[in-house]
């Protein structure tokens, strides 16, 4: 590539829910999201997209969105000299096997983030070893305006004290990791020791970064549009879509109200059939309306999510 110009490149947070947990489609071991270079032979940059995820594994998209562009110079600590714009894209389907040399894989996004699941309450990490590594660099700074603003930053983005925990922050506490140096990207693109990284399992370039974005989006979406609908099978139990909701926004939600919610807003219908596979009495089966289907877009109130403390 001559100097000064510029690539494209196409990536995608492709998302599932199995087995009550969130997971993200991968390659090369878990260390990459499906990428590739926008190529003049592509038609569109979705039909660039869906060509690099179906040749690394394996794996039809569905449901795809445009996420977010990423242009920073430093996305790589890698061959800094060239200029790579990300163009990214969120895709939402139900996992079947991955498979292809690029060693594809569903990794649970939480590996990743493991500060962001809140199901069994506040993860014990954020108290052990988040906050006071975050008190210790907030106090770095000989001025005093940088560090009440740094303060500030990380009580509003890991909700300490009074104030609440927002789970759509979720880029917001990645790169404040990342700027104080607790992350293993900043600290290998430092050079320094390993050992000090938070918990997390790395990712190389800026994916873990998008990865971020990815999730903050759905955690958004889900709250006033039915998406989640791309994530279940043809039928399911109320409990079964819950635990999806409840996988997706890490935190766990009032039975009744939600039950309420799904109701007020005639989002899915009986189908008549029971299933025995809950392991308790016999539970009905829904599916989503055919309106939903049609219209993909409902306006709705926010989901009742029960902060747990």
């Amino acid at each position: 590539m001559q100097d000064g110009a510029i690539e494209a490149e196409l990536t995608a947070v492709v998302v599932a829910v199995t087995d009550g947990e969130p997971r993200v489609l991968t390659i090369r071991e878990g260390s990459l999201l499906p990428s590739g270079p926008f190529a003049s032979g592509h038609r569109t940059l979705q039909a660039g997209l869906r060509g690099w995820v179906e040749q690394q594994t394996h794996h039809p998209l569905g449901y795809v969105e445009q996420l977010y562009t990423f242009a920073d110079r430093d996305r790589s600590a890698e061959d800094t000299g060239r200029r790579v714009i990300s163009i990214s894209y969120l895709g939402l389907t139900r996992q079947s096997r991955a498979s292809g040399r690029d060693q594809p894989g569903w990794r649970v996004w939480y590996r990743y983030f493991p500060w962001e699941d809140w199901r069994d309450g506040a993860p014990p990490l954020i108290a052990k070893a988040i906050l006071p590594r975050l008190r210790s660099w907030a106090a770095e700074p000989a001025e005093a305006a940088i560090r009440r603003a740094r303060q500030q930053r990380f009580r509003i983005t890991f909700g300490v004290g009074d104030l609440p925990w927002n789970e759509e922050m979720v880029l917001q506490r990645y790169e404040l990791l990342f700027e104080a140096g607790l992350v293993a990207e900043a600290i290998r693109r430092r050079g320094g020791d390993m050992a000090e990284a938070l918990p997390g399992e790395e990712m190389l370039h800026d994916h873990r970064r998008i990865l971020a974005t990815g999730i903050a989006r759905l955690r958004a979406k889900i709250k006033y549009r039915p998406v989640v609908f791309e994530l279940m099978a043809e039928s399911f139990t109320l409990l079964q879509l819950q635990r999806a909701v409840e996988a997706l926004a890490g935190q766990m939600l009032h039975k009744q109200n939600f039950r309420r919610l799904v109701e007020q807003q005639s989002l899915v219908e009986e189908t008549g059939e029971v299933t025995s596979e809950t392991g308790g009495r016999p539970a009905k089966l829904f599916r989503f309306r055919e309106r939903v289907l049609q219209e993909r877009a409902i306006t709705g109130t926010t989901l009742p999510i029960s902060r747990m403390v």
